[in-house]
């Protein structure tokens, strides 16, 4: 990587906040230690300092998608605003190239009492456009948005959802060289989120760095290059977006005793050289495709990957991919059915419990999942001692591949997460014939029908 390539480079970044108590702290702090100083004291001091960042550095290069990922209050909006020069940093130093066009809380930089069309033109000239570039790309501004003839009413008229789909478009139609979102898109209906991203992968494939916030796990590894972890103003690990995502909901979900620990793990992942956690499709090739005596279970397949989450009232300990004949597998077939069991204990008693089960892509993309009982029901009491085991039915229609299963068992009250295990099984979808699908799924119950006529 050369230094040509680096559009955001972040060096030892931190920001202070002075936090008063009480409203006459603040004008005691700005007369009393002045005074103190000058009769000779020590002064004294009616503030205490929050760090909402501590010695923060990364680089962005061309044409990356980076996700920012964190619970509330880790440093991230203040990371962004940052970057975009609205903030001034206590010590260290960013460094940008290029337009920054960015979507951070809704509506900023729009005036209220301007319409629509004129907050267009107004945030096209504080990102450098001259009028007639705007008035160039009004038409697609405005097309992309699709707010119809609300374009000319006062944006304080606007939805919540208006308002995005303006800024948005303001942004991301200027072509700019860095686009930064803080999960504005969230409040957009689903409709206009496809159309944002399909624009950011547009964007990217034209070169654009990205800066993309949220807190959806999912949404980070499919978008995103590399992903940042912040938490409590310090940068956790800067790494591969999966091995990040496993990373933070691990620890939003760790007991006191646990949380520390983690800490200290992910600081001395982040520190080291060693960034593979994720399988690479080499990693499956020393498995055997053709039909053996055991083609239906490759001791091969065996995840690299699996993350086992603190106990907090259940746990796990035993699952396994078993075909109808009660034979363990991890080969599968098109079209077949399996079952895939979990079994361990409870531990504590809990309330309003559920169990579930996920299948993710090489990638880390989430391509479906189960849920018992269904969405809105509860097992309502659990008892510490009790066994319990659960059965999955898996009507094998996934195209061919290598996959992930990871497990769990959740309450609707804190402990959210009774146990889990992430990556535990492996499995492989064999390819028995010429593929007719693409992508995750096989949809198609017989061949394609063709008339020409």
């Amino acid at each position: 990587m050369s230094s040509n390539d680096v559009v955001i480079q972040v060096k030892n970044l931190s920001k202070f906040y002075n936090i008063y108590n009480r409203p006459q702290d603040r004008l005691k702090q700005s007369v009393i230690p002045r005074l103190q100083q000058f009769m000779g004291k020590p002064p004294n001091q009616y503030f205490h300092e929050f760090w909402a960042l501590r010695d923060i550095s990364f680089e962005v290069c061309r044409g990356e998608t980076i996700g920012v990922i964190g619970r509330n209050g880790s440093g991230k909006s203040t990371l962004l605003q940052l970057i975009c020069g609205t903030l001034t940093p206590t010590s260290g130093t960013v460094t940008t190239k290029g337009r920054i066009a960015a979507l951070l809380e809704l509506g900023s930089g729009f005036n209220p009492e301007f319409s629509g069309r004129e907050n267009v033109y107004l945030n096209g000239a504080i990102l450098g456009l001259s009028k007639e570039e705007v008035d160039s790309r009004f038409h697609d501004i405005a097309g992309f948005a699709d707010i119809g003839e609300f374009i000319e009413q006062p944006v304080k008229m606007y939805s919540s959802g208006m308002i995005v789909r303006l800024a948005f478009a303001v942004q991301a139609m200027v072509d700019p060289d860095i686009l930064i979102v803080d999960e504005a898109l969230a409040v957009g209906d689903e409709k206009f989120q496809r159309k944002c991203f399909a624009r950011i992968e547009e964007l990217k494939s034209h070169g654009t760095s990205i800066l993309f916030v949220s807190h959806s796990g999912p949404q980070i590894v499919e978008l995103c290059d590399r992903a940042l972890l912040l938490e409590q103003g310090e940068r956790l690990m800067y790494t591969q977006p999966l091995r990040v995502v496993r990373s933070y909901q691990k620890l939003i979900y760790a007991p006191a005793d646990e949380y520390e620990r983690l800490l200290q793990e992910y600081r001395t992942f982040d520190q080291s050289d060693d960034s593979g956690v994720e399988i690479s499709p080499e990693q499956t090739k020393s498995a055997p495709t053709d039909k053996t005596d055991s083609d239906s279970f490759d001791p091969g397949l065996s995840p690299e990957t699996t993350e086992v989450y603190p106990v907090q009232g259940a746990e796990i300990r035993s699952f396994q991919i078993f075909e109808e004949n009660s034979h363990v597998v991890n080969v599968l077939r098109p079209g077949e059915n399996y079952q895939f069991e979990v079994s361990g204990r409870f531990v504590a008693n809990r309330e309003n419990v559920y169990f579930g089960f996920h299948i993710r892509a090489l990638s880390g993309v989430i391509v479906t999942g189960q849920r018992y009982p269904e969405e809105g029901n509860f097992i309502k009491q659990v008892h510490a001692g009790e066994n319990f085991r659960i059965t999955y039915g898996l009507n094998m229609i996934l195209v061919p591949g290598v996959y992930f299963i990871g497990t769990g068992v959740w309450s609707i009250y804190e402990p959210t997460c009774l146990h889990r295990v992430m990556d535990a099984v492996m499995f492989r979808v064999s390819q028995d014939q010429k593929l007719k699908s693409y992508g995750y799924v096989d949809l198609s119950s017989k061949g394609p029908a063709l008339e020409i006529f």
